[in-house]
């Protein structure tokens, strides 16, 4: 299957009503990396933790922009947005966990400049495809 395959799989995986909060997180997750690629985006890791925290995708835009990259995946935004459940703490944590990894791996991979992002996914029941927010600089250092 090429990326836009693996993007309608997913899609219909994602719909399915009876997967947990944590599964459609995860699913999520690699929705979000298989629709960076399609945008040519280069994934250097997922899910790479430390004792400070985990990192959901770390990748370079197509401009040679390092993201560190936050993945929200919500059914609805009864309690609000993707992008709200970023809070002050978690926020705090994705910096120290950045920070570290910048420390160890930063100079393997040229790059123009740092950002954090957020992709905010909203599965919504009445579309086929999920709804896929790519907001750029949600935070500084």
């Amino acid at each position: 299957m090429n990326s836009f395959q693996d993007l309608q799989h997913l899609a219909q995986v994602m719909h399915d009503p009876t997967i947990t909060a944590k599964q459609l997180g995860q699913f999520g997750e690699t929705y979000a990396a298989l629709w960076l690629r399609t945008q040519q985006w280069r994934i250097i890791a997922r899910n790479w933790s430390n004792r400070f925290g985990e990192l959901d995708i770390i990748a370079l835009s197509p401009t040679g922009m390092l993201s560190f990259i936050e993945v929200k995946t919500r059914r609805s935004t009864l309690y609000g947005t993707p992008q709200e459940a970023i809070t002050a703490r978690k926020q705090s944590q994705i910096q120290k966990t950045a920070r570290w990894w910048l420390y160890i791996h930063g100079s393997d991979y040229p790059h123009t400049g740092i950002r954090f992002d957020v992709i905010a996914i909203r599965v919504c029941m009445e579309l086929a495809q999920p709804q896929v927010d790519c907001i750029e600089h949600v935070f500084s250092e």
